[in-house]
């Protein structure tokens, strides 16, 4: 999954959310730099991480894209599935995306002094832009596939993926809410092993 799953299934604890965000940037023994509540996010974001890879439904959405795209398939739909989400906002959530969005910047921006420097980096441009309401539109999930295109150091063929999923945008949609569920489901029972309550306002009892 990409940034606006993880955000949205760090719950409400802001150390779980920075440490979810900020996942895919720390490496190695970097984590233990970190609190016990903000190491906790970065597990989950990578409990996510796996649970994805391995699931069966992701695998098909992935083998649709794997003649064109290879080894960027999951790549590709994990953004897909950011897009689903933003599209079918409302159906997840009762707060607005531009208002969930711009809590999730403004937590993160809080705890700017601690994050890996690619966080920092990208975190400005992220915000000034809302990158994660901004995947609802087709456009501004291409614009995101051109930058990742961009930064591979192989031809990725990213920057067509859009024409795919809109080829097969059914399939795909349905494909991620067949997923997202047992997803959030799996989540639920994480907090729960770990000893987090999931109040009753949270989007994730949606």
């Amino acid at each position: 999954m990409n940034f606006l799953a993880h955000a949205y299934l760090s719950g409400s604890d802001e150390s779980i959310i920075v440490g979810n965000f900020i996942a895919d940037h720390v490496k190695g023994k970097a984590v233990e730099r970190y609190s016990e509540k903000i190491m906790t996010g970065i597990r989950l974001h990578r409990r996510i991480d796996a649970f994805t890879d391995m699931h069966p439904v992701f695998r098909k959405s992935t083998a649709r894209l794997k003649e064109s795209y290879g080894r960027y398939s999951g790549v590709i739909v994990d953004m897909f599935y950011d897009h689903i989400l933003a599209r079918n906002w409302s159906d997840y959530s009762e707060m607005p995306i531009r208002q969930f969005t711009s809590g999730i910047y403004k937590v993160v921006f809080k705890h700017f002094l601690i994050l890996p420097p690619k966080t920092r980096r990208i975190l400005p441009f992220m915000a000034a832009d809302d990158w994660l309401a901004g995947y609802a539109y087709l456009e501004g999930l291409n614009l995101a596939l051109n930058g990742m295109s961009r930064r591979t150091n192989f031809k990725s063929g990213m920057e067509h993926a859009v024409e795919a999923l809109k080829k097969d945008y059914g399939l795909f949609e349905t494909d991620f809410k067949e997923f997202f569920e047992e997803l959030r489901q799996d989540t639920m029972l994480f907090f729960e092993k770990n000893g987090f309550l999931i109040d009753d306002e949270s989007h994730l009892n949606t």
